[in-house]
Formats: structure tokens, C-alpha cells, sequence
């Protein structure tokens, strides 16, 4: 058995655990670690693997599958490790050495930070805090101010830098009470006068990466919408499996098992056709935001325009084909013992994450009729 295929089964047999306890097993850390993967997107001059933006989706798509916490938690961890390529090399060197290395946190400006002497006074409280739990380090965007509370810079000029945090100046507050990933832990968190030394912050837009590759070039908004519709690929692969597993229940009063009901092989194929466009779009769009890193020319708004439509699509398609699955089981799919109900929830969840959720298309399509749109955080 090779280390993922660990993980995925560690994952799929501890997940009831994950879900009672509000975070992540500690067999399945454990075994993510051990498997490396949370190092899919570490600068390979950190210790990392540098792997491309496509085969860190296949890996997220994969513990997913097993379980939609830990794939969120893949997610969450790696995308957020994309922070290697822009950390001055002494503070990247420190955060992402050790082998059991774990960022994670909230890259909003939901915070303030002053300039004070060797860094930043950091005070602020942020939500979707996913992972935080098992987090070696952890960060939050903030906003720069001066001692008046109007905008200002940090001494290499950033505004609203993404800054990482000493795991004793972290509160996690009890505020993870939902309906699905449960086990991811998002719960919100706050520091209060924190002390960041200088440098341990990074600029996650509008600035050039310090490793020049193509991982670091890659556009940090487009990386984690295609990363958290990653997750939304493996929980729908994960409900079509669930549901041919029990192709053989007959219902009540019914002659007829499930697998031979002509409606729900329908739906079967439905969800399996809008699977197989979702990731076909998200890959290929993928490649070739990829293929014009790679080729270190500027990427211009239509590449990730693409990008965001291509992630957020697929999450509504695999949302769709969860729902599809769920329904098609009959009463069978409520009950905590089916695994669908929980994939069901999960899918529901995910989709609401703010890069992907359905309120993003309409930029999009604001930026497709040619009316001025703002790409910030395209």
C-alpha cells in the first residue's frame, strides 16, 4: 500500500472520529505527514516537492474522496504553503524545514498591524481558521495602519500582508459548531498586540515571488479556488461510489432494486458525466494558466478570468451531482451510518467557500461583457 493510498484508508476509517471530535483524528495527521502531503506545494529549496498545480489538485481530489475534512485540510494546507516562494528565505527556511511543517489561516485583511521597532503589532480576529488545530504555524491577513487607523505600509512596502503568527499568541475560540467539515476545525481565532519580526509576512498579491517558478508565478486566488473545487470533485466521486454500493436495496414495496430503477440510473450517469466535465474544465484551464507561467510572461485577466469560472463551475456541477446521488438513495442516505449524508453536507459546505461560490460568476461575467471589473483577487 503506498503512503497516499494510508491516508486515504486512515481517512475513511477514522472519519465518524473526525467528525465527533470537531477536527481531524490524529491517526490522520499523522499519516498525512508521514505521506508528505502537506508538502505538495513547499518551494522544493524549502524541503518541499514543488509539484504542479494539477498534480496538487489530484492530491486533494484523492483524500477528498476518503474523506472530505481531511481533503479540505490537504487543501487548506497546501495552498496556503504557496507562501514558501515569497517568504524572505531565513523566515521560509524556519517555517517550512521541519518534515511535520503545517501553515494555515485566513489571508483576508481581517486584522491590523502597526509598524513598531523589528516588525509588526498585530491585533484582529479571523474566521475559517481550517486546521489550526494541528497548524505548525499560523497567519492572518491584516490591513497596515499608522496610530491614527489610516492605511499605511510595512518597511518592504506591503499594505495588507498575509503574516504568520507564534502558536502562543493564537486564541482559537470554540465557534466551529456546523452542518458539514465538521472535522476541519475552521473555528474562528484572534491575537491581540502580537509581535511579527520583520519579514515573517508576505505580500500575496501584486508582488513577484522570490523562488522564480512556475508554482510561485502561479496566481496565489486562482491556486485556491482550484484547490477548494478540487474538494468538491473528490466528495462527488466520492457519493457516486456510495450510492453504486448499495445498488442492490430494493424499497419498500418495490420489485425492483435500486441499480435496476431506470430514474436512478439516470442520475447515476448524470453525476457522473457532470464529474467528468467538471474536472476536465478545472484541469485543462489549469494546464494552461500553467503552461503561460512557465513560460514567465505576464498572465493577463483572460487566463484567470478562465481559471475562476473553470473552479466554480465545477464546484456547482459536483454539488449537483452529490444532490443527484443523495436523493437517488432513498431514505437509505439520511441515516449517520450512510456515508452520504455526510458527503452530502460536506459538498454543501465547501461550496460556499468565497473563492467559489456562486456569487463569483457574476464579476466574471460583469469582466466577459467588457464593463470594468476589478481582477484584484482574480
Amino acid at each position: 500500500m503506498s503512503a497516499l493510498e494510508t491516508v486515504c484508508r486512515t481517512a475513511d476509517d477514522r472519519a465518524v472520529d473526525t467528525e465527533r471530535l470537531g477536527h481531524l483524528h490524529p491517526d490522520i495527521v499523522t499519516a498525512l505527514l508521514d505521506a508528505g502531503a502537506l508538502r505538495a506545494w513547499i518551494a522544493a529549496e524549502h524541503g518541499g516537492q514543488q509539484r504542479s498545480l494539477v498534480d496538487g489538485l489530484r492530491l486533494i481530489e484523492q483524500v477528498s474522496e476518503a474523506d472530505g475534512s481531511a481533503g479540505w485540510c490537504t487543501m487548506i494546507a497546501n495552498c496556503t504553503a504557496l507562501i514558501s516562494f515569497r517568504l524572505p528565505a531565513e523566515w521560509a527556511d524556519k517555517v517550512f524545514a521541519d518534515p511535520a511543517a503545517c501553515t494555515g489561516g485566513f489571508g483576508m485583511p481581517a486584522g491590523t498591524a502597526r509598524v513598531v521597532d523589528g516588525g509588526l503589532e498585530v491585533t484582529g480576529r479571523w474566521a475559517w481558521g481550517s486546521g489550526t488545530d494541528h497548524c505548525t504555524w499560523i497567519g492572518g491577513g491584516v490591513r497596515v495602519v499608522d496610530d491614527d487607523g489610516e492605511p499605511a505600509a510595512a518597511s518592504d512596502g506591503a499594505r495588507t500582508p498575509f503574516v504568520l503568527f507564534d502558536l502562543d499568541d493564537v486564541e482559537l475560540l470554540d465557534t466551529w459548531h456546523v452542518s458539514g467539515l465538521k472535522g476541519t476545525a475552521s473555528t474562528d481565532y484572534r491575537v491581540e498586540r502580537a509581535f511579527v519580526p520583520e519579514g515573517r509576512w508576505v505580500q500575496l498579491v501584486g508582488t513577484e515571488p522570490r523562488i522564480d517558478a512556475p508554482l510561485g508565478r502561479y496566481p496565489f486566488f486562482c491556486a485556491l479556488a482550484a484547490g477548494v473545487a478540487a474538494v468538491t470533485i473528490g466528495l462527488a466521486e466520492r457519493a457516486v461510489t456510495e450510492l453504486v454500493a448499495i445498488g442492490e436495496k430494493r424499497s419498500a414495496g418495490s420489485s425492483k432494486t435500486l441499480a435496476e430503477r431506470a430514474p436512478v440510473q439516470a442520475d447515476l450517469a448524470m453525476a457522473r458525466a457532470g464529474i467528468g466535465q467538471a474536472r476536465s474544465y478545472l484541469h485543462e484551464t489549469a494546464e494552461r494558466l500553467w503552461d503561460a507561467v512557465s513560460a514567465a510572461g505576464p498572465v493577463d485577466d483572460d487566463a484567470r478570468v478562465e481559471l475562476r469560472m473553470a473552479a466554480t463551475a465545477a464546484a456547482r456541477r459536483c454539488v449537483e451531482a452529490v444532490d443527484l446521488c443523495f436523493h437517488a438513495a432513498g431514505g437509505t442516505a439520511v441515516y449517520e451510518t450512510s456515508p452520504l449524508q455526510r458527503v452530502f453536507r460536506d459538498a454543501h459546505v465547501a461550496a460556499s467557500h468565497g473563492m467559489i461560490a456562486a456569487r463569483t460568476m457574476e464579476p466574471l461575467g460583469r469582466y466577459s461583457f467588457g464593463l470594468p471589473t476589478s481582477t484584484v483577487q482574480f
